[in-house]
Parts: C-alpha cells; structure tokens; sequence
C-alpha cells in the first residue's frame, strides 16, 4: 500500500513577518542595529539643515545694558546666545531687524548714542543753561554717529568745548572738540580719514579752526597733530611713497631680466633719495641799456637860461659929461674899429646862455618766483643679483657657468635705461653675477592642502560627508546582507512524491531529477566508485528535507497516521 502527498504547484509567497522570523540572530541584530543608524543620521542631518543662522543682534554692550536685553528677549521668548568671549549677543538672522526694532521702541540699549533727539524732551521751566547743555550733548552726539558711520571707527566719544560767548568782552574765546576713537583690529587710520574727522567736527561748530580738534586713539596717542610737529619728523605717508617708488623699480627690473636669466634668477634692491622740502626762490634781472632809437623815456626834464643883450653900467666921473648918451657910430665900413673912449657910455653887450637837460629812461626789470615742488628724486641706487647661468661642459654634464663681461655689461645697461638712470645726479648701479645657494630660489608659496581657505572649506564639508558615508557602510554592511537574505527565493518543492520500500522517498516530478554533486569524504583521496541510484535517491530525500521541512513533516505524518493524501 502506497500514499502519495500532492502539494500545491504554486506556493504562497512569504510575508515580511515570516521572513523577518527566518533570520538567526545575528541577522536580526545587525538589521535592527543598521536601521537605528539610519534613522540615527536622517534626524541628525535633519536638524543640521534645520540649525538656525545665528547673527549679532548687538555687540560691545555694558553689562547692564546687556542684562536689560538678555532679560527682554527672555520675555519675548526669542532663543538668543553669545559669542565668543561674550563680546555680543547673538538671534536668529530672520528676526535681527524685527528685534532692533521693538528693542529700540523700549529705549534699549539705553547707552546708545543720543542726539537732537533729546531736544524734544524739553519741560516747562526749563533754565538757559540747560538748553543750551541739551544742545551741546545732542550735537555731540550727532558728531559721534557721524565718525562712526567712518568703516575703519568701531567706537567714538566727541567733547565739545563751547565758551559762552559775550558781547561785552573784547577778545572772544573760541571753540574748541576732542575726540575719542576706537578702531577695529588690524585698522588704521590714513591722513585723509584723519583730515576729514577733523574738518567734519570744525565745520559742524561755528568759528572753529581744525587746528583746535584733537583726535586720538583708545591707546592714548595723539592721532591729529599741527603742521609744524607734523614737518618736524618724518611723515608715514611720504614714506609710504618712498616705498612705493623702491618697489617700483624693484619690479620693473625683475620684468626686465627674468625673460633672459629665468625665473627666480634675478634679485633686485632699490633704494630711493626723495627730497620733500618745498623751496622758493625770487630773481629779479636786469637787461643791457638800449640805443636811442628803442629805448622808452620815462620822463625828460629841460632847462635853458641867458642869452639876452645886457647894457654895460655907465663908467667915468659922475657929472653932465658922463651923462650924455653915447653918440652914433662913425667908424669905416673897412677900417679898423675904434675902441670906446673912456667917459663915454658903456658899450651894449650878451650874457652867457646856459641848458640843462635831464632824461630818465624805462629799464628792464624782471622778477621770476619759484617754488620747487615736494617729492623730487635725489639719488637712485640700485643693486642687482644675477645667479650663473646652465652650460653644457664638453662630456655633455649641464653646469651653471658665469656670464661673460659684455653680459653683464649688457644687463647693467639694461638696468640703468629702466631705473631712469642719472649720472649728474649721482645715481649707481650694481650688477653681481654669482651662484645663488641650492633652495634659494625655491617657491615658497604655501600647498593648497596647507592654505587657510582650504581648510576652512574642508572643515565646512566634514560633517555632512562623513554622515553620508556613515551611512552608506551601515546600508551596504549591514542593513543590505539582512535584506537579501530574506528575500532569497525558497527552492520549488517537489510536485508528487511516493514512499518506497525502507521509507525512502522517491520523486515523481522528473524521471531525471536534478540531484547536487556528492563530495568525498574528508579523508579520501579519490572516489572508489560512482554512488548509486539509492545513494542519489537517499540524497535527494535529505536535500528535500532540509529546504522544505514543512511538507516533508506532512507528509510524514500522514503516513504515521494512516490518512490518506489530500
């Protein structure tokens, strides 16, 4: 008597459940533990991506100021933290302005810098001197807003020295203002800013000369100075343009020679003589005397005397003789003339005629004023290094030879061309032509790997990629092997199956089954002879077994109970 077991064709794919149930224990575990540091690293970078921008709300506070702020935004419920070392307090960046804003309409933070604003407060009854402190303080105050709008000014405090001013005194006092700067670190303040702070506050009060604002820093030094201190030494910015003027011609000469020498073959130094006193000379020329004809009279001045007949005084003894006029002349036309008788009357004569003349002359006069300007070059010197340069010898070995004398008579030249080189000023130039020492000539720039920016960027990006590649070796280690063991199809179970004589079992689904390759025993050297077809049957039963117990245990128990197959 034979029973056969018919199963099912096709069988029921398994739940999640009862795949889940199929795992061992180590499986179960390294999928709980894979799924939890997934869960693990979503919520953390959840909560990254999520992390508020934080931003300064305010820094630089008092104490109290910032305790009364701290405590305001505790009632607002608005999350806020400091930064480092405390210096300011720090919200959300979305609700900076929004705060600003209702803080201000509080009037916090209270030690901020007040300025006509406090002009409206006035009360009734009022004194004069009070008004007039009101307006100091609040013209103060807007001066203080003014140099701080300045970027290089964290801080400032302006003190105003206004004297009262009365008409009954005969010399009036003048105005004058201090000013108190903190700066940012690392900033520094150039004339120019320091001119403009200065003129800013001076023209802001009325009859205030800028040489009356001092200006100086949190350290205590005297930023603004006169004229006559500041020409009394030696001026930071002329001697930033003597640097400027070195590094000039430094570079200029380094462009000219490292397209013949090479790169890093060529050291160049320049050093510069500027004169910066201002000078002012007067000439006043004369030219030579012109000729009569060209010159220019100024003025002529003629004078001219004598000239008319004058009578000769009558002579001889006073009487009626001596009186009578002279009688008429009877001398020949030819003859000889005859002299005047004495006791006659005195002959007619003339007078001597006497002319001066005086006449000035417009002379040439020319005034010539000159005024040197500031910054002349004096004296240029320059010295220049040139390293040997690479030779073939004659076994073909590469070594660093020498320049020849025209070369380096050649690149001196070069060098005196682009300097501007002026031998009545006394200007010199040096050319060295020798071996530079190994690594001398090395580029010291810093490795990328080594740079700040770099580093920066890289400590940026660490935590979010070492998530991920946390969480790709928990999903590929262990969240991966747990999911494809269970669902690793089960083998097809056999479609008919008949108990045989000594309870083997003996497959029906194919006259050739498909049967696993037997493996010798441990310790044989090779197989004696092929198993049997009993031996083959006997595997196929235990193959069975051990991948389907569930009907082999039913069909087991049908023949133990003598039921007959469903």
């Amino acid at each position: 008597m034979s029973a056969v077991a018919e199963l099912p064709s096709t069988p029921v794919a398994p739940s999640w459940s009862q795949k889940l149930a199929e795992l061992d224990r180590a499986q179960k575990t390294k999928l709980a533990l894979g799924l939890l540091a997934l869960v693990a690293v979503a919520l953390a970078g959840f909560f990254m991506t999520r992390q508020a921008d934080w931003r300064v709300l305010y820094a630089n506070l008092s104490d109290k100021d910032g305790g009364a702020v701290v405590a305001q935004l505790a009632t607002m419920n608005v999350p806020y933290k400091y930064s480092e070392g405390g210096g300011a307090i720090l919200v959300p960046s979305d609700r900076v302005h929004d705060l600003r804003l209702r803080l201000a309409s509080q009037g916090l933070p209270k030690g901020s810098v007040a300025g006509f604003e406090l002009m409206e407060g006035n009360h009734f009854g009022v004194t004069q001197f009070q008004e007039r402190l009101n307006f100091q303080r609040g013209l103060e105050g807007e001066l203080t807003r003014s140099i701080q709008a300045v970027a290089a000014v964290q801080s400032a405090r302006v003190h105003l020295a206004l004297p009262n001013q009365n008409g009954f005194f005969r010399e009036q006092q003048k105005p004058s203002a201090s000013v108190l700067l903190t700066l940012y670190p690392g900033r520094l303040l150039d004339r120019a800013q320091l001119a403009g702070i200065v003129h800013l506050v001076a023209s802001s009060v009325p009859e205030m000369n800028p040489a009356a604002v001092s200006v100086i820093d949190d350290n205590g030094k005297l930023l603004s100075a006169t004229p006559e201190a500041a020409g009394a030494g030696g001026d930071a910015q002329q001697l930033q343009y003597v640097q400027q003027i070195e590094q000039q011609l430094s570079k200029r000469i380094i462009d000219i020679l490292e397209p013949v020498v090479g790169r890093q073959n060529v050291k160049a130094q320049v050093t510069a003589e500027i004169d910066f006193s201002q000078t002012e000379s007067t000439s006043e020329s004369h030219r030579p005397n012109q000729t009569a004809d060209s010159a220019a009279v100024r003025s002529q001045q003629v004078v001219e005397s004598g000239g008319a007949p004058q009578a000769t005084p009558p002579t001889g003894v006073p009487g009626a003789t001596s009186n009578q006029p002279a009688a008429a002349a009877n001398a020949p036309i030819n003859g000889q003339a005859q002299p005047l008788t004495t006791g006659t009357a005195a002959s007619a004569g003339t007078s001597p005629v006497k002319k001066e003349s005086v006449t000035n002359y417009e002379v040439d006069k020319t005034i010539k004023v000159v005024k040197g300007g500031s910054g002349a070059v004096k004296r240029l010197s320059a010295a220049v290094v040139v390293n040997y340069q690479p030779g073939v010898e004659e076994k073909g070995k590469t070594v660093n030879k020498p320049m020849t004398p025209e070369q380096i008579e050649q690149m001196t030249a070069l060098v005196r061309d682009t300097i501007g080189y002026n031998k009545d000023r006394g200007d010199s130039v040096n050319l060295m032509n020798t071996p530079f020492m190994a690594g001398a000539a090395q580029d010291t720039a810093i490795p990328l790997w080594k740079q700040p920016e770099i580093l920066e960027l890289a400590k940026s990006f660490a935590w979010p990629v070492g998530m991920v590649l946390f969480a790709l070796v928990v999903l590929f280690g262990m969240v991966r092997p747990a999911v494809k063991a269970m669902n690793a199809p089960p083998p097809p179970p056999p479609t008919e199956l008949l108990p045989t004589a000594g309870g083997q079992l003996n497959a029906l689904e194919s006259d050739q089954p498909d049967r696993p390759d037997l493996l010798p025993a441990p310790n044989a050297e090779k197989a004696v002879e092929p198993p049997s077809a009993e031996q083959l049957r006997l595997e196929d039963a235990r193959v069975l077994a051990k991948q389907n117990p569930i009907a082999v245990a039913n069909i087991i128990k049908t023949w133990v109970n003598g039921e007959a197959p469903a």
